[in-house]
């Protein structure tokens, strides 16, 4: 695929040039994530494509490689009844598997392929089935029962706050939109550390996974890229309340912005003092070992600009130094003039087969590589937010 640069000039726009960056490295988005072409239904590759489109739509729609990148994914995962392929399977009940959906609004709107409104009714169709704990939260997957990780709150929240105000009769939308701020409610609570002010990864309210404090249910630390997801799934989710302000009190949104300006300025006594940007593990800053990490830092970057932009915060000089350092720490180009971006951290769950622990050796010593899709979106997202700003 050729790198002409259609929808711009030749000083494209960051987000813009970092999408055409990944779509030369992986010819077709079935690349993305290291999948060498096989068809997988999986939250990175749909994060990376809803960020591409979200280009798409920025540029102009000039640029019709963009879309039909995305399109042509889509497209192949979902048959004419909207019933989703890749290894899909609801019964999984995994958040994650949620995420994917996002994209598809924008897409439909712009295709009006029937089938893309049909899947969007089959995702919110696990939602309305998805196992809760005792407090009414969302269990991250059947596999992991009653615990909710930070992640899962950006997996699901933006897509169930998106269908709801798009298609839920009026009638359900005050009932979801309120369960949607008790599932932020709820992780708040049982992941804070008072004695940081972060969130920590996760809580399992059953109190039986060998990564929890049988105390308090919580993990032992707060990973950066998970508080990152939990803070983009704040702005995201809030900037769709606040179009509904009919169906939903301003105070319960409130709490939301109370939740993400707590966490931003949280977030500042943790930041690397040279660089402004986030450790891998965020309540370790400068131990040995730990290490800057670009997906959780853009992530925040995205959150702070996007904040911002919603007047949420009014601190213009953290979101330019946020995404200044940004830029700086961790974008640089490769041999062939394509934008790179990293280290990211591959993957850090906790629990499971693997038996992660969740300790800070375990963090630490995951693996890291360029160009991961967690990071691409992120990094997307906060050079247009920041965009809006200049």
């Amino acid at each position: 695929m050729a790198l002409a640069l259609t929808a711009c000039t030749a000083k494209a726009p960051l987000y813009y040039d970092v999408a055409r960056s990944e779509m030369e490295r992986n010819p077709k988005a079935s690349y993305i994530d290291g999948q060498e072409g096989k068809l997988k239904w999986n939250y990175t590759t749909g994060l990376e494509l809803k960020s591409i489109l979200d280009v798409y739509c920025l540029t102009g729609k000039k640029d019709k490689a963009l879309l039909e990148y995305v399109d042509s994914w889509y497209d192949a995962i979902i048959s004419p009844n909207g019933e989703i392929g890749g290894k899909y399977k609801l019964s999984n009940y995994s958040l994650d598997h949620i995420c994917p959906g996002n994209t598809l609004f924008t897409l439909y709107d712009l295709t009006r392929k029937d089938k893309y409104r049909l899947a969007m009714d089959y995702v919110y169709r696990q939602l309305l089935e998805q196992p809760r704990n005792d407090e009414g939260g969302f269990w991250h997957k059947q596999i992991y029962p009653g615990q909710m990780w930070l992640d899962g709150l950006y997996m699901a929240q933006p897509f169930y706050a998106m269908y709801t105000s798009r298609y839920s009769p009026p009638f359900l939308k005050a009932n979801n939109f309120e369960d949607i701020i008790s599932q932020f409610d709820l992780a708040f609570s049982h992941c804070l550390d008072t004695q940081t002010g972060l969130l920590r990864h996760a809580w399992d309210s059953s109190l039986a996974s060998n990564w929890c404090d049988p105390a308090n249910g919580q993990s032992a630390h707060a990973w950066g890229r998970a508080l990152g997801w939990y803070c983009m799934a704040l702005v995201d989710v809030i900037e769709i309340l606040d179009k509904n302000e009919d169906f939903i009190s301003p105070t319960n949104v409130g709490r939301l912005k109370i939740q993400l300006k707590f966490i931003l300025n949280s977030l500042k006594k943790y930041s690397d003092p040279a660089t402004g940007m986030w450790y891998q593990v965020l309540d370790r800053p400068g131990q040995e070992g730990n290490y800057l990490e670009a997906s959780c830092s853009a992530m925040f970057s995205n959150a702070i600009s996007k904040a911002y932009n919603l007047h949420i915060i009014d601190d213009i000089a953290y979101a330019r130094k946020s995404y200044e350092g940004l830029i700086k720490t961790f974008v640089s180009k490769d041999s062939k003039g394509l934008t790179d971006f990293g280290p990211c951290c591959e993957v850090a769950g906790l629990g499971g087969k693997q038996n992660r622990s969740g300790d800070y050796e375990y963090y630490i010593h995951e693996r890291v590589r360029a160009n991961d899709p967690k990071g691409i979106g992120p990094l997307i997202w906060a050079a247009i937010e920041y965009e809006k700003i200049k």
